[in-house]
């Protein structure tokens, strides 16, 4: 089992896997048809309470990663993904964040790779 994570607005590639859109918001500029996903989640990705504390108190990067992992802790939701991903040899979770090295994915790839 892999756990990739790419930008939505990257080409799709074949070794991308199953393609899982994380975000709870659908990405700016980017069709329907033309996002090439398999599955939607809104429900995995941070909520738009602690979405919106991050984008605010730019740069606490260990305390949103504390609050995520919080959150998936107690989300029905990881268990969903937990059931796709064992279902898929290779998953590419799908995010729209500018910010490569801080991101929700990346704190979700952890997560799952550490409690699978």
């Amino acid at each position: 089992m892999a756990i990739h994570i790419k930008r939505i607005y990257d080409p799709v590639s074949k070794t991308d896997g199953y393609r899982i859109l994380v975000d709870r918001l659908w990405p700016r500029g980017i069709k329907k048809e033309d996002a090439h996903i398999d599955e939607w989640m809104k429900e995995i990705a941070p909520s738009t309470e602690l979405r919106k504390w991050f984008h605010h108190e730019e740069g606490d990067w260990e305390a949103f990663r504390k609050k995520y992992h919080a959150e998936l802790k107690g989300s029905p939701a990881v268990e969903e993904l937990r059931s796709c991903i064992k279902e898929h040899k290779t998953v590419t979770f799908l995010y729209a964040a500018k910010d490569e090295e801080h991101n929700h994915a990346l704190v979700l790839q952890e997560y799952m790779e550490k409690h699978k």
